[in-house]
C-alpha cells in the first residue's frame, strides 16, 4: 500500500524531478510534484510524494526531514487528507452585509 507524504520548505527553484531523485535514494517513488501557483507557474514551496509502501515512506520521513536542500531545511511529514475549505462567495454564507 502506497503513502503520501508533505515535503515543505522547498526553495522556490527546487523542480519535482529533484525531490523524486533525492526521494529514490530511499525507496521507490510513485510520484512526485511540487505544486505551483495557477497564476504566475511559480513554486509555492511545498510538494507531495507518493511512495511505494508505508514502510519507505517512514524512513524517507526520518533520513530526509530537515536535511538541507538549496539552503533550505526539508519540512517531510505524513500528508493529511485534502479539505475543501473553500465557501461560496468567501464570505462563509452566514454573515451579513
Amino acid at each position: 500500500m502506497s503513502a503520501k507524504l508533505f515535503v515543505g520548505n522547498l526553495s522556490f527553484d527546487t523542480t519535482s524531478d529533484e525531490i523524486r531523485d533525492l526521494f529514490s535514494e530511499v525507496g521507490a517513488v510513485e510520484s512526485c510534484q511540487v505544486i505551483t501557483d495557477r497564476d504566475t507557474g511559480r513554486s509555492k514551496g511545498f510538494g507531495f510524494v507518493e511512495m511505494n509502501s508505508k514502510a519507505e515512506a517512514s524512513a524517507a520521513r526520518e533520513k530526509l526531514n530537515g536535511q538541507d536542500l538549496h539552503g533550505r531545511a526539508l519540512k517531510v511529514d505524513e500528508a493529511k487528507p485534502k479539505t475543501d475549505n473553500r465557501t461560496n462567495g468567501g464570505y462563509g454564507g452566514s454573515r451579513r452585509y
